[in-house]
């Protein structure tokens, strides 16, 4: 057994802990540098809404998440070890006999030519994760002395680790402030879809039907509560591809329902150390706050007709009752809207409300005034 070059692996985390569009990359360097078949960072909770990966697993991985093998991996059986060590692999919890007859292995790792594994626990904070590299049959399982040097790895990647999470903190902090200064109520979401931080604004919606509960974003009506844990999911987990999803309505007691716009974090920072992994904007019909006409125009160059239009659907507006109260027909608010979506590079009205958000709040009391 060659000793493998951990310093190789060692720098190009560090790539990535400073730039995230290379955390793919750091997977490539580290399947070279051990001479496995693929490699992958996997939360060890099974949280995996952001899993860097080296091509090669890339099929595998969509199969893995289609088909339902992540909630029967058995590897994750090798967590405790993983945990005490620092390094485990299949010797830590089964044997190739056990992995002859097991489902896991001949249905879904052998059509992929892979069978073994070995990992290396990088702790990020209270959550950790591990570099699971990925061997076919034919080479062989990790032998004792290949986990001593992902033993040794370990705690250099937990440092790396610490790193891209003061980076992705540094990410999060300052889109917050964006949106605090816009007066945009948002609510932060880990990979469990539960609410880490509210800000001020969005604990000001709380009540009269939308709460906080069991950590979760919960309204009065249990189908609303579990449409948006759909749409979070959906976003968290990537499974239509999009970043930010439909508008989900929250009912309230004797007022308009409050409008919740998920948004994923990946749309901000790619960052598969980051706590926060979603956000959703909260949005109050009643309130009508709208950015300027003018600002609006000029931003972005649209026609007075065209700014009218986007501003009353920044409120979360439905195009027919927009286009009632602006007295246009709804052919005609359609065009606009497309004009609309192509001049502010978006493709749907969520993905207007997530940047209309953004606008100072400054802006907004100018329009008012």
């Amino acid at each position: 057994m060659a000793k493998w070059d951990l310093v190789q692996i060692e720098k190009a985390f560090v790539e990535a802990a400073l730039d995230p569009s290379r955390w793919n990359a750091a997977m490539e360097t580290a399947t070279a540098a051990t001479g496995a078949r693929g490699a992958a960072l996997f939360s060890i909770r099974g949280e995996i809404p952001l899993m860097p990966h080296s091509e090669s697993l890339s099929e595998g991985l969509s199969i893995y998440t289609r088909d339902g093998w992540v909630e029967r991996d058995e590897r994750y059986k090798a967590a405790p070890a993983l945990l005490r060590k620092g390094a485990a692999s299949e010797f830590d919890f089964t044997t190739p006999e056990k992995m002859d007859r097991h489902p896991y292995y001949q249905e879904f790792l052998a059509p992929q030519n892979l069978r073994w594994f070995g990992t290396s626990l990088i702790s990020a904070a209270e959550d950790q994760w591990s570099l699971s590299l990925q061997r076919s049959a034919s080479q062989g399982p990790f032998q004792r002395a290949e986990l001593e040097q992902l033993a040794m790895l370990s705690p250099r990647l937990s440092s790396v680790a610490a790193l891209a999470r003061a980076a992705g903190f540094s990410a999060l902090s300052a889109a917050a402030e964006a949106f605090e200064f816009s007066g945009t109520a948002i609510v932060q979401i880990n990979a469990a879809a539960q609410v880490i931080k509210l800000n001020k604004q969005a604990e000001e919606l709380l009540g009269s039907g939308v709460h906080v509960v069991g950590k979760r974003l919960a309204a009065e009506r249990p189908e609303a509560t579990h449409a948006l844990d759909h749409e979070l999911h959906a976003l968290l987990w990537n499974i239509n591809g999009a970043v930010v999803a439909p508008p989900v309505p929250l009912p309230r007691a004797g007022r308009l329902p409050l409008l919740a716009y998920p948004l994923s974090l990946s749309a901000i920072i790619d960052n598969p150390f980051s706590h926060c992994r979603a956000l959703v904007i909260l949005i109050d019909p009643d309130r009508k706050n709208r950015p300027p006409d003018a600002l609006l125009r000029g931003a972005f160059n649209l026609t007075a007709a065209e700014a009218r239009l986007a501003t009353r659907l920044a409120t979360g507006e439905t195009l027919e009752h927009a286009s009632d109260e602006l007295g246009i027909v709804k052919e005609t608010a359609r065009n606009q809207l497309k004009s609309v979506f192509w001049k502010m590079a978006v493709h749907r009205q969520s993905e207007l409300v997530a940047m209309l958000a953004r606008l100072p709040a400054l802006s907004r009391k100018a329009n008012e005034s």
